[in-house]
């Protein structure tokens, strides 16, 4: 008697498609009334400190200055914030959703913006608190009399997400401070692949760039340095090596993978034997 394979296997790959492709409610559902013993209701880690340090301008950083005196005629002179290096780049249209890139200061390779009436200034290598009160020293000098007000501030953070996300890009997060979990949530998260144990960091100082490697599963994250992204932080995540095999991301999609090796097989094994 001739053993029918593609009959017997075809249930068979439909039972386990079924058994592991189906989640519990209680894994889903919200704010259940769980039975004693399941489990702590809440769960605190000790409290990890921020070791975070004054970020100092770099070129191609974008920075908000605003300026504002009692004589009208002033104002109307530093509200014309959008300088023609910018200018040019949104007749590239580059520059379309960016408030800050359509009317902020870039700094060029020489770490200079030009300013309207105070002209080129240096902000290279200072911090944002620095680069203000070097703006006012500038100001003063066309104030004879009355009071002023200076702000500058950076232009959102923008980083790169790259390799293994669902959504890699370059991205700007209009927030003064965005920690590299944020940067991945805003790039669609990693993708079931990627290497979370040893995240690329590439990150640029006023010297060169330096490579670091990051592992997201560790909690001590919380309070390293590189928790917080700065600006034009480049992330690269790769692939596990279990990607080079071709298996399925999730187990349903190794099991599919799987169960249709074995069913092709045995379909070549039944058209040998009634042969």
């Amino acid at each position: 008697m001739r053993f029918n394979y593609s009959k017997k296997l075809i249930p068979l790959s439909l039972l386990f498609l079924t058994l592991f492709s189906c989640v519990s409610n209680k894994k889903l559902i919200y704010m259940q009334e769980l039975e004693e013993g399941t489990g702590p209701l809440i769960e605190t880690s000790k409290k990890y400190p921020y070791d975070t340090e004054e970020y100092l301008l770099q070129v191609n950083d974008i920075v908000e200055i605003n300026i504002k005196t009692t004589d009208p005629n002033l104002n109307q002179v530093f509200s014309a914030t959008l300088d023609p290096q910018n200018q040019a780049m949104m007749g590239g249209g580059q520059a379309s959703g960016d408030a800050f890139f359509m009317n902020g200061y870039t700094l060029d390779d020489s770490g200079l913006v030009e300013l309207p009436l105070i002209g080129k200034l240096k902000l290279l290598g200072t911090t944002t608190e620095e680069a203000k009160l070097l703006v006012e020293n500038e100001v003063k000098k066309f104030i004879n009399e009355g009071e002023y007000f200076v702000r500058v501030r950076l232009g959102g953070i923008r980083f790169s997400a790259l390799g293994e996300f669902n959504r890699s890009g370059k991205y700007t997060i209009l927030q003064n401070r965005v920690t590299i979990f944020e940067a991945i949530a805003f790039a669609g998260d990693l993708n079931r692949v990627a290497k979370r144990d040893e995240i690329i960091l590439v990150r640029q100082y006023p010297d060169g760039s330096q490579i670091h490697k990051i592992n997201l599963l560790d909690r001590e994250l919380l309070g390293s340095e590189y928790y917080f992204l700065r600006p034009n932080d480049m992330i690269y995540a790769e692939p596990m090596k279990v990607n080079e095999i071709g298996s399925g991301n999730t187990l349903t999609e190794t099991l599919t993978l799987l169960i249709s090796s074995i069913t092709a097989v045995a379909l070549v094994l039944a058209i040998i034997q009634n042969n």
